[in-house]
């Protein structure tokens, strides 16, 4: 997929992996549209990048607010080509607690907006993507999603979670196989420590001990390093179906 007049959104743009992934994608010629619910930070960011971004409000959940996205990137760029999905949450909570099971709703929510929320962009901006002019080798469109190594080894507490993130791995291979006919690509990226807006909220001491724990390179994994994969992703046109970690080599531990 070449950079240079194609069409992206990201959701979460507005800060960590998103941010560093619209400002990646941007800088190598493509027009960006920011979906993200922290408005002063995405209109911001959008103002920044100037006449080749612009930004949505989007509840990556909410089928009327993923749809506006997708509308906005056809109606000021004239087509979608590319959607990386960054937006998530991570609330923890064990199953069986000190105060009893856990709430259902903390369950569901997780589900909602990481797993429905990614699916929910996925299929709308397929549609938009479908319908556009191919580019080589037939390609219209490629998606991106981030799920996390938790997918594969989640922790004590992260069963909502590891269970969200599970689901966008799960779901990576049968929506390329479907999305193929159209020359769509889904590629999915497993992030493993990385510097996001909720790292940076623990103590730098905390940091440290975390970014110890993996091989190599014994650090917290940089926002730019993760955008640098999606670029990779989008201009590899063999990519496809697959589930990337990226994470130093780090396996996560029970707790």
């Amino acid at each position: 997929m070449k950079f240079e007049g194609s069409t992206f959104i990201v959701t979460g743009g507005a800060s960590g992996l998103g941010e560093s992934t619209a400002r990646a994608l941007h800088g190598a010629g493509a027009n960006v549209v920011i979906a993200d619910l922290n408005v002063e930070q995405g209109e911001k960011l959008a103002g920044e990048l100037g006449a080749r971004a612009a930004f949505n409000r989007t509840n990556v959940a909410d089928e009327a607010d993923a749809k506006a996205a997708v509308d906005l990137a056809v109606a000021r760029f004239g087509g979608l080509q590319g959607l990386v999905n960054c937006a998530g949450i991570g609330n923890a909570g064990k199953v069986l607690g000190k105060d009893g099971p856990q709430p259902l709703a903390d369950f569901s929510l997780s589900i909602q907006i990481n797993l429905v929320g990614t699916f929910n962009m996925i299929r709308l901006a397929a549609e938009a993507m479908s319908k556009g002019e191919a580019q080589a080798d037939g390609e219209r469109g490629v998606i991106v999603n981030t799920a996390s190594v938790a997918a594969y080894e989640g922790q004590v507490g992260q069963a909502a979670y590891a269970a969200s993130k599970g689901g966008i791995v799960s779901m990576t291979l049968p929506v390329a196989r479907e999305l193929s006919r159209f020359g769509i690509r889904v590629v999915t990226i497993a992030p493993g420590l990385f510097i996001t807006p909720m790292m940076r909220a623990l103590p730098p001491e905390v940091q440290k001990s975390l970014g110890e724990n993996t091989p190599f390179p014994q650090r917290l994994g940089e926002p730019d390093e993760f955008a640098k994969l999606v670029l990779a992703i989008v201009d590899n046109v063999m990519l496809n179906g697959e589930t990337i970690r990226l994470d130093g080599a780090v396996r996560l531990a029970a707790r």
